[in-house]
Parts: structure tokens; C-alpha cells; sequence
């Protein structure tokens, strides 16, 4: 029986066990699908020794860019973003190759651009982790301009969370939290933002999406905007994730 899973840490609320799992077993595929939660990126040396029938692997929080240094290959994509979230498991004889490639990219972009507007060109991005990179080059690839925003600063195209000011919300009215601000069980949090600036014309998208509604986008509802969790991401990284692992290249 074939494997995939996925690995990072903690790994409470999952979505790709169940939604894997579900596909095998409706389409009868003979394969399963693992949590392999691990406190270190080390331990991905183990998993692959001990689970030689391994094929695929979904990587999260905290090691889409820790993960890297362990690859084979890396998809261009997933070479300029800088994280990795989805591995492909070869076996050549005694070697396990193993190529990494990125569909946070790839669900974010077909997600958020049907919600676009004309007037739509400018975002601010919640976070710097290695999802929050994945969106930075989709927003790119959509010919928007964006900016970095983060509890400390980092350097040009990053400011903190205090010098994001009414004028800023409205000129940069698109917002996504790539943050795990307001994620279950912490459900009464949200990212320190002028909310009341916010209407009709701005877009807040959230990647959480256990609850169906952060605070975060809560507030910006209240307010006119247009908000979208993170759950339609998901099931399109999941799309590109099955296409990757039997993809040839």
C-alpha cells in the first residue's frame, strides 16, 4: 500500500488526512495517508527510513523552509518563493530522491482572483513565514504590489503592524493573514489592525479556516468588506498536491 502524509508540528486540526483519506477510499485507491508529527525537521530522516513506501509528503508549519536543505530537486516556483510544501518520494534502487514544489501558490492565486476588483492593486500581507511567501508571489503574479507587515521590522517592504494607519488600509485594501492569529483554539484573537477604516471596497482573506470566520475577518465584515477563509486553498492545494506527486517531471 502506497503512503503520503504530512509533517510539521503541532499538527492538532488537519484537513488533508481527512480529505486524502476520503479520496483513496472513494476512488479505491490502495494507499493511505499519515501525520508524521515531528519536533524537529530532523526526524524526516526517519520517517522515509522507516515508511519505505512512502510517496508523498505535504509539508506545514514550521518546516516549508527548513525542508529544503533535505531535497534532491526543487521546482523553479518553489526555488523563487523559498518553501516547499509538497514532496515527491522516488525510489531508485537503494536512493530516495526526493523533489519539492510549492501549491500554496498555485491555490491562493485560482482562490482570491475571482474576488478582485479593478481598483484591487495594492495588499498587505500578514506574517513573513513561508506561507506568507507563497502569497507574496502569487499576489506578484496577479501584478499587484504588496507589502510585508510583521510584529518587528525587517528591512524595505516590511513595516510593523503600528504603522499600519487608516490611509494605509484604504490605499492597500486588499489584506490576507498568512499569521495563525485568530486559529482555533484562539478563536477571540485577531491581528492588531484600523478595522474601522475598512468597507466596501476592501478585501480580507484569512488562510485559517478552523474557524469558518476569524475574528479578523469577522471585524472586516462588519464593515462592508469582502472576506474569504482560507478552506478553498486547501482543496485546491490538495488538487495540485495529488497532480504533483504523479507528475513524471
Amino acid at each position: 500500500m502506497d503512503k503520503y502524509g504530512l509533517i510539521g508540528f503541532p499538527l492538532g486540526h488537519s484537513f488533508s488526512i481527512s480529505y486524502f483519506n476520503e479520496k483513496f477510499e472513494n476512488e479505491h485507491i490502495n494507499a493511505q495517508y499519515i501525520n508524521f508529527e515531528i519536533p524537529s525537521i530532523d526526524g524526516l530522516t526517519e520517517i522515509l527510513d522507516r515508511n519505505p513506501e512512502l510517496r508523498g509528503l505535504n509539508v506545514t508549519i514550521p518546516y516549508k523552509e527548513q525542508v529544503m536543505k533535505y531535497l534532491d530537486a526543487i521546482s523553479p516556483e518553489a526555488e523563487a518563493i523559498g518553501a516547499v510544501n509538497v514532496i515527491r518520494v522516488t525510489h531508485k534502487g537503494d536512493k530516495v530522491y526526493l523533489k519539492g514544489f510549492n501549491s500554496d501558490v498555485i491555490g491562493f492565486t485560482r482562490s482570491i482572483e475571482p474576488l478582485l476588483e479593478p481598483a484591487q492593486k495594492k495588499a498587505l500581507i500578514l506574517g513573513t513565514g513561508g506561507a506568507s511567501k507563497a502569497i507574496h508571489y502569487g499576489l506578484k503574479s496577479l501584478n499587484m504590489q504588496t507589502i510585508f507587515v510583521s510584529r518587528t521590522r525587517h528591512g524595505d517592504g516590511f513595516i510593523t503592524y503600528e504603522e499600519v494607519t487608516p490611509e494605509l488600509v484604504k490605499e492597500y485594501n486588499v489584506i490576507i493573514n498568512c499569521t495563525p492569529v485568530g486559529m482555533y483554539p484562539h478563536a477571540d484573537e485577531c491581528p492588531k489592525l484600523p478595522y474601522e477604516a475598512m468597507d466596501t471596497h476592501t478585501l480580507l482573506y484569512d488562510l485559517i479556516y478552523n474557524p469558518d470566520e476569524t475574528l479578523f475577518l469577522k471585524r472586516g465584515r462588519e464593515q462592508g468588506a469582502t472576506v474569504k477563509n482560507g478552506l478553498e486553498m486547501l482543496l485546491l492545494q490538495a488538487f495540485a498536491s495529488w497532480d504533483f506527486w504523479n507528475r513524471k517531471d
